[in-house]
């Protein structure tokens, strides 16, 4: 099973002394819609060639639209030996829909 964190859990520890990397999956046309400060943006289909930007001990979680990218993304990555990864589960349209109803769902 993937490790997963909800919107809730990820907005405490946004807010917390320690956040975590935020790894933004999508494509650079759907940043244009909604994106979270600060992530990373490396979309899905590069990250095994731009693995070199992310520190396999850093704690990243992974996010993408509704959750289903960034799953298969976040079990790449522990395959590849990142220790802390985490897939948001109901991806940026949860994050809308619990934490900041002003952003755009899409």
């Amino acid at each position: 099973m993937t490790p997963e964190i909800s919107p809730t859990e990820l907005k405490a520890e946004l807010d917390g002394p320690n956040p975590p990397t935020i790894l933004d999956v999508r494509e650079p046309y759907e940043l244009e819609i909604s994106s979270l400060p600060n992530a990373v943006h490396i979309p899905m289909n590069l990250v095994p060639e731009r693995l070199n930007e992310l520190d396999p001990q850093a704690s990243i979680v992974v996010i993408c639209r509704v959750g289903g990218r960034s799953r298969n993304v976040t079990a790449f990555l522990l395959g590849q030996g990142f220790t802390t990864v985490r897939n948001l589960t109901t991806g940026l349209n949860g994050w809308a829909d619990t934490i900041d109803p002003r952003m755009s769902k899409y």
